[in-house]
């Protein structure tokens, strides 16, 4: 994923190493990826922050009633 600024920077994050060591479902890995791609920069942000597993965490214990 690349994320760029106005400013000129440029972040790009390879979402598969991003990714490689989270605990994830079929439904949370669904969420995620639409995360990339709806929303790259709240994305981003968990990954630098290192919070991207809470998130997951999050997702997965919505239960659907």
């Amino acid at each position: 994923m690349d994320v760029y600024t106005s400013a000129g920077y440029m972040l790009r994050i390879d979402c598969w190493k991003a990714e490689k060591n989270l605990k994830t479902t079929p439904s949370s890995d669904y969420a995620l990826n639409a995360l990339a791609i709806d929303e790259p920069l709240e994305y981003a942000k968990l990954y630098l922050d290192g919070t991207i597993q809470i998130w997951v965490d999050a997702e997965d214990s919505l239960e659907i009633f």
